[in-house]
């Protein structure tokens, strides 16, 4: 654990890892280990005892009916997965290569941005991070020769102190015309505060409405060539407003969860393929995404990223402490602006995790959810006419797929009342399945892992939950960076009654969703006899 370990033993062990990861990715084949292939084999000669041994219920005429939804469920999910399979692949053959081609041909002819202004937020981060972030962006302004500044929101003395003193020894050979540092010290807590006092920064320098501004996180290190492979797609496309890259992941923690945040960033690059396709994204990152300035250099912007807010029915006026990157995409979304996804520019994400695993799941899960959900019931309110209908179906899905993916499990369990050992077939056809998607979502990786079958059924059960809770707890949030903000409890008898009676919301839609289901099984008799 990086908490464990001295600033240098740190540094070494983060160069390690960053050789490691920006080594070219083998071969499909090549990604399997010994053990994993091993693995794989008794997982599937288990799967074929399993399929021979256990005896078919699915078509048993007292679980059929059950068997007709899960199986439509399956084709539908199943489906909605292989579209976004095969967009990605078409993106990645067909439209990519040709956008890659002109953006190279346009930086070897020499275009350059007038002025690029990178706005970067850090909180207490560790120095050794720090330091390596700091570096990597010198690195590619003095390889690029692109005129900079760069802004950094702090809460405090002590990041400025670190990066100050960086500059000054690191940065000697880059001239004052070239790169320029600007400290932005927030006043008011939360990282959206520190944006917007960089964006108005930006605004008082005279930026043009095409120049380019970079969002990015303090955790967030550059790899080989972004800045030249995502600066150079705005010259090639005048249309592109705004673009997000790729990224891996360098995590200090569990194992258990550093495999599952390879494999959701795996699920990542399938999925923001699929979406470029229709020249739009589902996200665009806090950790390193480059917008042009038209749309986002206007106070009307601003103010959406200092105090973005939702009015509820039952939370009324509320205020989002995070989600900064999903009030930013909804902006751009608002305003039809083209987006895309850079495959090959990849920012490394460095996570030190030093609570449980499994809390730190949930509470990413709480945050990413909340989000999603308080921007995603605007985004469908816009209509697919303000988008792509791939788009704007794709954020319908997200809101049906949580519950959706409920019913699998639950149906397991009832079908078994009706007729035990259904939920084993069920959990044969659960294990077979993920492995399948697994094999191909190790396409989007650097290696195979064989634990990842059984992470991705828990990632989906988990995030199903989460997404159910936070539907009726819009308001409630959390933001331990930046000041440990929370917001949706308070202990007053107007909170308290709000929560009491989200409570009952979601007491009252469970026990709906779980009624319907049991009457549609036939544990339970329907009222119309």
């Amino acid at each position: 654990m990086a908490h464990e370990m001295t600033e240098y033993e740190f540094d070494k062990d983060l160069t390690r890892r960053l050789h490691e990861l920006q080594t070219p990715v083998p071969n499909y084949f090549c990604r399997w280990s010994l053990g994993h292939f091993t693995a794989f084999l008794v997982i599937f000669m288990g799967l074929l005892w399993l399929l021979a041994n256990v005896p078919n219920r699915f078509a048993n005429p007292s679980t059929l009916h059950v068997t007709v939804v899960l199986g439509t469920l399956g084709l539908w999910r199943f489906g909605w997965w292989f579209t976004h399979a095969l967009r990605a692949q078409v993106y990645a053959k067909t439209k990519w290569p040709g956008m890659r081609r002109r953006a190279d041909k346009l930086w070897n002819e020499g275009w350059r941005p007038e002025r690029l202004h990178i706005q970067m937020t850090t909180y207490y981060e560790e120095p050794s991070i720090t330091k390596r972030v700091i570096g990597s962006i010198l690195g590619q302004i003095r390889q690029e020769q692109i005129p900079t500044t760069l802004y950094i929101g702090t809460g405090s003395a002590y990041d400025e102190l670190i990066i100050r003193e960086f500059v000054e020894t690191y940065a000697q050979d880059i001239p004052d015309n070239l790169a320029e540092l600007v400290f932005i010290r927030q006043n008011q807590p939360g990282k959206r505060m520190a944006i917007g006092l960089i964006l108005r920064a930006i605004c008082r320098s005279g930026a043009s409405p095409d120049d380019l501004v970079i969002f990015m996180d303090g955790d967030a290190l550059y790899g080989n060539d972004v800045l030249r492979k995502t600066l150079s797609m705005f010259g090639a496309d005048p249309d592109l407003q705004a673009l997000t890259t790729d990224e891996e992941v360098i995590c200090y923690g569990p194992q258990w969860i550093a495999k599952w945040l390879d494999m959701r960033f795996a699920q990542r690059r399938l999925a923001m393929q699929s979406h470029a396709l229709s020249g739009r994204v589902l996200t665009l990152t806090g950790r390193m995404s480059v917008f042009r300035g038209r749309h986002i250099l206007d106070e009307k912007f601003i103010r959406t990223i200092e105090a973005d807010h939702l009015n509820h029915w039952l939370w009324g006026n509320f205020r989002f402490l995070s989600g900064d990157d999903k009030s930013t995409w909804y902006h751009l979304l608002s305003k039809g602006a083209k987006m895309t996804y850079v495959p090959d520019a990849t920012v490394y994400t460095i996570e030190v995790i030093k609570e449980n695993g499994l809390m730190r799941m949930v509470q990413n899960f709480r945050r990413w959810s909340g989000n999603m959900l308080r921007n995603g019931a605007r985004a469908i309110a816009l209509g697919p006419r303000a988008m792509p209908f791939f788009i704007w179906w794709c954020v319908v899905d997200q809101r049906l797929a949580m519950w959706t993916m409920m019913v699998s499990p639950v149906m397991a369990v009832l079908g078994s009342m009706i007729l035990p050992g259904y939920f084993w077939n069920c959990i044969i056809w659960v294990l077979f399945s993920r492995v399948v998607l697994c094999l191909f979502l190790f396409g989007y990786s650097r290696r195979a892992d064989m634990t990842w079958p059984f992470i991705l059924y828990l990632n989906q059960v988990i995030n199903a939950s989460v997404k159910i809770y936070m539907i009726f707890h819009l308001s409630k949030q959390k933001w331990s960076n930046r000041g440990n903000q929370s917001a949706g409890g308070g202990t007053g008898l107007l909170e308290t009654s709000k929560n009491s009676f989200a409570k009952f919301q979601l007491a009252t839609a469970v026990s709906a969703f779980l009624m319907l289901i049991m009457m549609y099984v036939g544990l339970i008799e329907t009222p119309f006899g």
